[in-house]
């Protein structure tokens, strides 16, 4: 993953004296990207501003149809940084995501500029803002719980996370191998539940500006239809074909990500493209309230409408 070659120079009493970093946050679809650009332009655009990304799927390389990834030439205009440090095979991990991006935090404030952190994947917003400690791994622990989900499927694991964590059983995706699993290993490895590793709303940074994008639900369910058509008719088949030759498919993180997913069963002949593109925004549609779910608890992000467009600009800067 990306990050600087030096170590920063700036303590947290440094940034005290500094401008806040900027957050912007909010469902899938919402218009993130579009107003981050906005706000840029309002600090000073690129001379002032850079952007960092906490998406946990634009981390990868050549998924860019599917994640709705900025261009590269809005990358030109604006640097980006987090976007496109993965190869699709590797596998996202928060920790490494939480060093790397806090680097480029420094390395931004350090030459003069204000980080702008954009997305939608909650617990990397919490990772880079929050004083998150992420816990080691067992890569023993960790082969015996995939082969166990390989041979027998999620049911006992889910099973016996709720036997010895129940508390993180009740809030974590219990349909997601990768969480279960995590989640498993940390109790098995510490003793101790998966939940209190991760104190959120407890702000790592001493200045921060968190803005939600909200959104009215039938609005946000029509982009988020609009966007899964577009993302097929824009050659979403032939990019996943590509990354297909890359490993995709057998990839721990990327192969599983919602569009990737649908468009592999499509060129396996297992689903029309008019099924993916319903399947794909229904599991939006899910994710976005999971998004909402997520931030709508941390009681540091002022939140705006944004149904009707963006915002008078100056209701958002000071």
């Amino acid at each position: 993953m990306e990050g600087i070659n030096q170590p920063h120079k700036l303590s947290l009493t440094d940034l005290e004296q500094l401008p806040p970093i900027y957050a912007i946050v909010g469902p899938t679809a919402s218009g993130k990207t579009a107003y981050s650009f906005a706000l840029a332009q309002a600090l000073g655009g690129s001379e002032k501003v850079e952007i960092i990304s906490a998406d946990s799927m634009q981390l990868y390389k050549g998924m860019d149809i599917g994640t709705a990834k900025v261009s590269s030439a809005q990358r030109a205009e604006i640097i980006h940084h987090q976007i496109d440090v993965l190869e699709v095979q590797e596998e996202a991990s928060a920790a490494a995501y939480q060093k790397y991006s806090r680097m480029n935090v420094y390395d931004i404030f350090s030459r003069g500029k204000i980080p702008i952190i954009v997305g939608g994947s909650g617990l990397y917003v919490s990772a880079l803002l929050d004083k998150l400690e992420f816990p080691g791994r067992d890569e023993a622990i960790q082969a015996q719980l995939n082969q166990l989900y390989n041979e027998a499927g999620l049911a006992p694991l889910v099973k016996q996370l709720t036997q010895l964590d129940p508390v993180t059983a009740q809030v974590i995706d219990l349909q997601n191998p990768r969480r279960v699993i995590r989640a498993l290993e940390v109790n098995l490895v510490t003793g101790k539940s998966f939940t209190p590793i991760f104190p959120r709303y407890t702000s790592y940074f001493p200045r921060v500006k968190i803005i939600g994008i909200d959104f009215a639900k039938e609005a946000l369910h029509g982009r988020i239809y609009q966007r899964a058509e577009q993302m097929f008719a824009n050659g979403l088949l032939e990019e996943t074909q590509y990354l297909l030759g890359k490993g995709l498919e057998n990839s721990p993180t990327a192969g599983k990500a919602t569009g990737y997913a649908q468009a592999i069963k499509v060129l396996k002949r297992e689903m029309t493209i008019a099924e993916a593109v319903e399947e794909t925004a229904f599991l939006t549609r899910r994710l976005a309230k999971k998004q909402f779910t997520w931030f709508r608890a941390d009681k540091r992000i002022t939140w705006f409408d944004f149904t009707n467009g963006i915002p008078n600009i100056s209701d958002l800067v000071p």
